[in-house]
């Protein structure tokens, strides 16, 4: 099996669609979004990494979607589809979109969007009705299913799946068919929504291409339970095949930061039927996302191996046991499928040495995020002096505080050591990240990665998950002043020094 190839040497900045300005309260791909890859582009930038772009539910995590196909409906820029000639600029006027340009209402932007998107539709069935079509016939083999869930969740006032009525909880044909017939402009709708979200991100993602900066994309391990995935797979996931209930969920284990370990709930795969399908849903899954981003980075990777598999019925992670996967199977057939792919894997938290040898098999670049690594001995594989080339180092993540957050969050003993080892010698934090900054810029691993408020210097009121919380998260925003001409020349600068510089122009 060959191996991959290693990823360009550069820099990267993770900045979601979500945290992106615009006039609605939300990131779209509208022209905020192209200004920010131009600042990108002027900073010398190779590698911009979002979060998932599928369409959210409850707790508006990305990493818990409708569709592992979908788009997110909030990221059609509505001021293209005025350009378009699907709204009148006057539809909009007078509307609230909320009052802090800093972060996302997503009770706002669930009750208004959708309705602009009707009006929009209205026109769209009879101005772009081939083009419509043409989209539908392409991607069938998601679209169908997926327009269908979200026009019965509609009719449901959104409960889940698992509390429709048996015949359409359970697929039978009768039921779905006289649901279509009955409910067709609704499902078309939904079709509509799907064809301007990858219309529109197409030529984003094209744009960016152009200026030679690579998306980076994250692919969840897991499907959530309330979603199109579980609805029409339930066969590959450990589903009660009666009641359709999980019998085994996701999570992990107990550690030194959680006495309960985590609960995610997500179900689990049952990897034997997916072997005796030829892994076709992954497959799928993979290609899809393949389209919408040049390198996946591939959540909690250590599942892959082996998983935690948690009671569906139990309240915490306590008793769990892990489980083997079927690893080199599956990344054989998407070698095999897709030889030129490129994945990062996010081998975060308890790995093994079965875990490692995995990644390395591949030569898939592994994480070091610089805030996991201080102990008293300095020999934390996540410091600089110990990374490999094949790697990709991150100042935070998403999950993570900011750099700055950590910082301020130090107590004596871990800055006694953060000082020691980065040579620091002041007390002004803005000072000490941008000397972490460029330690990172200047290490051996391939690719550098910062949130984009590790080049602001924001703390953690700029943070964007907080891991076993809910309803504060996924939020944050940038402002049109964010994106400065001096700190684009302040980063171009460093990644010149050390080799990182992205010399594309549109």
């Amino acid at each position: 099996m060959e191996k991959q190839k290693r990823l360009e040497r550069g820099n990267g900045v993770i900045l979601p669609i979500f945290s992106l300005p615009s006039n609605y309260g939300i990131g779209t791909f509208g022209e905020a979004a192209y200004d920010a890859v131009d600042f990108l582009s002027d900073a010398g930038i190779k590698y911009w990494q979002i979060l998932p772009l599928g369409p959210t539910s409850y707790g508006d995590s990305p990493y818990q979607s409708f569709s592992s196909f979908a788009g997110n409906p909030y990221f059609i820029d509505l001021d293209i589809l005025i350009e378009e000639g699907l709204l009148e600029k006057e539809e909009l006027e007078n509307l609230n979109f909320g009052d802090k340009a800093r972060f996302v209402d997503y009770g706002i932007q669930y009750n208004l969007r959708y309705r602009i998107l009707e009006k929009a539709y209205d026109k769209a069935k009879d101005s772009l009705k081939k083009e419509i079509v043409a989209f539908r016939k392409k991607e069938a083999y998601w679209l169908d299913d997926y327009a269908l869930f979200m026009a019965i969740k509609h009719e449901k006032f959104d409960v889940s799946w698992l509390e429709w009525e048996d015949d359409l909880k359970n697929r039978k044909k009768t039921a779905l068919n006289k649901f279509k017939r009955e409910n067709k402009d609704l499902i078309d709708f939904y079709v509509f929504i799907q064809y301007e979200f990858f219309s529109q991100w197409q030529k984003l993602k094209e744009y960016a291409n152009r200026k030679e900066i690579k998306i980076i994309g994250d692919l969840p391990i897991y499907v959530a339970l309330d979603s199109v995935d579980a609805w029409v797979n339930s066969d590959i996931l450990q589903l009660n095949p009666d009641t359709k209930e999980p019998i085994k969920v996701g999570g992990a284990p107990p550690d030194a930061y959680s006495q309960d370990g985590q609960l995610w709930g997500n179900p689990l795969y049952d990897w034997k039927k997916l072997a005796e399908s030829d892994y076709d849903f992954w497959i799928k899954r993979i290609g899809s996302s393949l389209r919408l981003y040049d390198i996946l980075r591939l959540d909690h990777f250590r599942g892959f191996e082996a998983y935690y598999s948690i009671p569906a019925e139990d309240d915490n992670a306590r008793f769990g046991e892990w489980q083997k996967g079927k690893p080199y199977e599956l990344f054989d057939r998407v070698r095999a499928k897709f030889p030129a792919a490129c994945f990062i894997a996010e081998d975060l938290g308890y790995i093994t040495d079965e875990v490692n040898e995995l990644k390395d098999y591949y030569a898939f670049p592994g994480m070091n995020v610089i805030q996991f690594s201080f102990g008293e001995n300095f020999d934390s594989d996540y410091l600089p002096h110990n990374y490999e080339r094949n790697s990709v180092v991150y100042a935070s993540t998403h999950d993570s505080d900011t750099l700055m957050g950590f910082l301020e969050n130090a107590d004596d003993a871990l800055n006694e050591l953060i000082n020691l080892y980065f040579d620091l010698d002041t007390e002004d934090n803005k000072e000490r990240l941008w000397k972490i900054n460029r330690a990172l810029m200047a290490s051996v691993s391939d690719v550098a990665v910062f949130e984009f408020q590790d080049f602001l210097g924001f703390g953690n009121d700029s943070k964007i998950n907080s891991p076993a919380t809910l309803g504060i998260n996924w939020k944050w925003r940038c402002l049109e002043e964010d994106f400065d001409d001096d700190l684009a020349k302040k980063i171009k600068n460093m990644a010149k020094l050390y080799g990182r510089f992205n010399h594309g122009q549109a």
